[in-house]
Order: structure tokens, then C-alpha cells, then sequence
């Protein structure tokens, strides 16, 4: 196999590279004056399977997206085999079904797009819902970076932390950290509004006092649920508050509005490359990619 380094994730590619052992095919890429892109693979496919590493995470999700079915189909006229692509932060993926009346299903918009480009296969981290790889008309998986963030804490001495989910419905993330930290488990509680998308947290039963939180998230995005929990947590009496994502998109003043709430370190993966991906992926798509030679 061989791996492509999509221009959104150049440096996770190459990290990918050194821990398989696989050749790392260079992109050229630029974008004309009128805002179109432009790839091109600066290296041989033929008759090689390769692995196209690129993350659709904003704010140039669109330009990303096409960047990767240019490189697929690229790869594909190039006489490669069979075209996995390796997309950390999958754009469009929330909108798995139909919500209200006159809505389109995004994901599968875009899964018969990346079929038609010459893409075999999917993997994916920790895809918000993962109903959407079934829109896929060839096999995609997700994967989880949970662990990945929790071995994080316990590196700087937080073992035994308490691993908290935003609400009920993302608890098998926090049980995920918990199997890594070795300490208690909960969640607050969450409702949403479907039109506005504000949401209200409350947390009963909660017994956090002394005691140092983290809060494990799939995505943040604006950062409204974290300062809510955040300052849930302190009003509890938390000694010590964290949080740790794996899609760090920290849209606007997301990043300060968490720390204003008394989060001491926000942890994300390099999904979503930033001052905060301070996570690498490339353990566990190598092992991924690994299991599919």
C-alpha cells in the first residue's frame, strides 16, 4: 500500500508513513485565481494499492471534499488498485436523515459522489453518527480516538480522573475513557432544540466535588456545551476541569469562551489540525491500514 498525502493532512500523512512502513506519495496542489483547486500526484500508483489521507474538517470543508475526489479519481486513472480513503473529520456527516420536510440526506450526497470519484472504501474516526456509513454504497468504517485522548491524561498524571459525556446519548464515550483512566464514570443531562439548536444541561445525581473532570466529546464546535458543562462541573465543586475531543473545530471564540468557563486544557486530535491538536492519529489509522494488507 501507499499513502497519499491530501493537502488538509500533509503532516498526519507522513506520520502515517513512518509508522506502516509505507511510501508517502507527495501532492502538488494550488488553487487557481478564480478558487478552483488543483491536484496532482507526484509519484507512481500503478498497479498499488494506496490510502488517500484527507480531512474534510472547515472552514475549506467544500474545497476539501473536492480535493479528495480529484485525488481519487487521479489515483484511479493513474492505474492504482483498489482506493481507500482515510477522511479523520468526515464534512456533511450529520446530516444522516431527513429532519424537517424538504430537507437532502448530506452524507449520502456525498458518499455516491466519492463512489462515482473511484473511491473502494472509507475509514473514518469516530463519525457522529455512525447510521450515516450505511448511506455508503461500498464498506466504511469508523474508529474510535477516545482512548487515544484519555492515554493522554494519563500521561500527565490523571489516572483515576473522572471521564464525563455532555449527555446520555454520547455515554459509551465516556465509558470508553473510563476503561483508560480507571476512574468513575457519568453524564449530564441534554435537550436541544431542533430549530434554534440551543441547548439546556442540567445534572442530577452528579457527585463531582473534589474531584478532577474530564469532559470527552466526539466534535466541538462552537463550544456552547462544553461552558455549559464547565460551569455545571464548577458549580459542583470539580477541583479540576478538562475537556478532550477528538474533532476540535473551535469555530469563532469557541476556544475562549471554554477557557472563560474554567476548562484548564482543551485536547483534541489532529483531525482537525490546530494549536490544540495535541493527539496524534496516525497510531490508530496505521493499525487500521495494517489490518487491511
Amino acid at each position: 500500500m501507499k499513502i497519499i498525502s491530501g493537502p488538509a493532512s500533509k503532516e498526519l500523512a507522513e506520520k502515517i508513513s513512518a509508522e506502516t512502513g509505507y511510501q508517502d506519495i507527495p501532492v502538488a496542489a494550488k488553487v487557481f485565481p478564480d478558487g478552483e483547486s488543483y491536484v496532482r500526484l507526484d509519484g507512481s500508483v500503478e498497479g498499488e494499492d494506496v490510502a488517500i489521507v484527507q480531512t474534510t474538517c472547515p472552514p475549506a470543508q467544500d474545497s476539501r471534499v473536492f480535493q479528495l475526489a480529484f485525488l481519487a479519481d487521479a489515483a484511479k486513472r493513474a492505474g492504482a488498485g483498489k482506493v481507500s480513503a482515510v477522511v479523520p473529520y468526515l464534512a456533511y456527516a450529520r446530516q444522516d436523515k431527513m429532519f424537517l420536510a424538504g430537507e437532502g440526506i448530506s452524507v449520502q450526497t456525498l458518499a455516491r459522489m466519492l463512489k462515482a470519484a473511484g473511491i473502494d472504501e472509507l475509514l473514518t474516526v469516530n463519525i457522529h453518527s455512525e447510521n450515516a456509513l450505511q448511506q455508503f454504497p461500498f464498506p466504511a468504517k469508523t474508529t474510535s480516538a477516545i482512548p487515544l485522548l484519555a492515554q493522554y491524561f494519563v500521561e500527565r498524571g490523571f489516572k483515576g480522573a473522572f471521564a464525563l459525556s455532555p449527555d446520555k446519548g454520547a455515554m459509551y464515550i465516556a465509558k470508553q475513557a473510563q476503561e483508560v483512566l480507571g476512574g468513575d464514570a457519568g453524564h449530564l443531562d441534554k435537550t436541544r432544540d431542533r430549530y434554534t439548536g440551543q441547548t439546556v444541561q442540567t445534572a442530577e445525581g452528579l457527585n463531582v466535588k473534589g474531584q478532577t473532570v474530564i469532559i470527552f466529546d466526539d466534535i466541538i464546535s462552537t463550544g456552547g456545551t462544553i461552558v455549559g458543562a464547565a460551569k455545571i462541573l464548577r458549580e459542583q465543586g470539580a477541583a479540576h476541569v478538562f475537556t478532550a475531543c477528538v474533532h476540535g473545530l473551535l469555530i469563532g471564540d469557541a476556544e475562549k469562551r471554554i477557557l472563560d468557563a474554567g476548562v484548564e486544557e482543551i485536547v483534541c486530535t489532529d483531525s482537525v489540525p490546530g494549536k490544540n491538536s495535541k493527539v496524534s492519529l496516525a497510531p490508530l489509522i496505521s493499525k487500521e491500514l495494517k489490518a487491511q494488507v
